[in-house]
């Protein structure tokens, strides 16, 4: 793997990023505040997913330290009019809309505390990599506030409404091997193996022709919200439009040439 490449090099800055080769690597760098989100992190982040470098296929998330991210930082926490929370609400949604739906799929590491608006931006990644140590709770319903970063589009998506429900409703925390089985993770891993898990993926998914990724990313969610026979018809358009990609065409005639490899079981 090419050496690292910072675009950040502010030891203090919120964010740190660098490059290796086709994978960026995304980190929150706010260790001793478990990585809370504040406005000034939401909007690096949403900066930094709009400015990634062209030579970027694949970017993996993660957070400094022993927690990803233990959600909004309430310190920061501002008396805000209803047209204020509005916006600011909107701010956290442009940022991880970006995320979900940029240029490019993302893989989140996840350890420690995944909560609250960490969770949230957790759950605007395409594939989520948890470690032993991962817990998940959103805390919201006790403390008076509601979600706003988008969690109530997203989490119902991974885990249904009803545990979200229950989540919000009574603080019910779930731990790793919860968190995997209802969907909140992809895969688990032991302490100190989420980082390595999930750039051997990154590299794989950079291998992928990128309208190939981009249509995962983009199409099949909202294919997933139609009704069967729209969504039946856009699948159509998709499988039209990638298949005649340039690079879709060459790996296709590297399988008929026996060059590519098979399906294997695991």
């Amino acid at each position: 793997m090419p050496s690292a490449t910072p675009l950040h090099r502010d030891a203090s800055a919120l964010l740190a990023v660098n490059v290796q080769g086709a994978v960026a690597h995304v980190r929150l760098n706010r260790p001793a505040k478990r990585n809370a989100l504040n406005d000034a992190l939401i909007a690096e982040l949403h900066t930094t997913f709009i400015t990634l470098p062209e030579a970027v296929r694949v970017v993996v998330l993660s957070g400094e330290g022993e927690h990803f991210s233990a959600g909004l930082d309430l310190s920061e926490l501002a008396e805000r009019s209803v047209a204020e929370g509005v916006m600011h609400s909107r701010a956290w949604h442009a940022a991880f809309d970006q995320i979900q739906f940029g240029r490019v799929p993302v893989i989140a590491v996840l350890q420690g505390a995944v909560v609250g608006g960490g969770l949230e931006l957790a759950s605007s990644a395409h594939i989520r990599v948890a470690e032993a140590s991962t817990f998940y709770g959103l805390p919201e319903g006790q403390r008076g506030l509601f979600v706003g970063g988008g969690g109530s589009a997203r989490i119902p998506r991974l885990i249904g409404v009803a545990r979200m429900t229950d989540m919000m409703l009574t603080g019910r925390v779930y731990d790793a091997d919860e968190g995997l089985r209802i969907g909140l993770s992809q895969y688990l891993v032991g302490a100190g193996q989420g980082l390595q898990h999930a750039f051997a993926l990154a590299e794989k998914i950079a291998t992928n022709a990128p309208l190939s990724n981009f249509a995962v990313m983009h199409a099949l969610p909202r294919i997933a919200d139609l009704s069967q026979s729209e969504g039946l018809f856009t699948e159509s358009l998709m499988a039209a439009i990638a298949q005649g990609d340039g690079a879709a065409k060459d790996r296709m005639q590297a399988f008929l040439d026996g060059k590519a490899a098979k399906v294997a079981k695991p």
